[in-house]
């Protein structure tokens, strides 16, 4: 099984994916959770912007036709903003989970958190282990 997991981005087990500039991260989910689910039909936000959040606590809740998931935070920081056209439009993160369906910004309290996130290829790799 090969996807094509953008370089730029660290991952989590969980299927979160970060995208890192400066001090905030841009969090969102992958192809490979987005495909396991199926289609999306509802993103529910359990933070709000300017509340701090710690690494692994839930942002959110995606539900689909097949099942409702947990989105966590792959960093701890302030939530800077959220991605609120996903509540009216939640198609989006089937479309294109990497750009336009983002879930939220979190400027990082701790940068450090970053080097225990998954590279492309790590994440891979870990798909590849719980496939066999």
């Amino acid at each position: 099984m090969s996807r094509d997991y953008p370089s730029d981005l660290r991952y989590t087990k969980e299927h979160e994916w970060a995208r890192i500039e400066g001090k905030v991260a841009t969090i969102g989910i992958t192809q490979f959770a987005v495909e396991s689910l199926g289609d999306i039909t509802l993103v529910d936000f359990q933070v709000h912007e300017g509340e701090k959040v710690r690494r692994e606590q839930v942002l959110g809740t995606v539900e689909s036709v097949k099942a409702v998931s947990d989105i966590y935070s792959p960093v701890s920081g302030t939530v800077l903003k959220l991605n609120d056209p996903l509540q009216d439009e939640p198609g989006t993160l089937n479309e294109d989970c990497y750009d336009e369906g983002w879930i939220a910004q979190i400027e990082l309290s701790d940068p450090g958190e970053v080097a225990d996130l998954l590279s492309a290829e790590q994440y891979e790799e870990y798909l590849n282990e719980q496939q066999a």
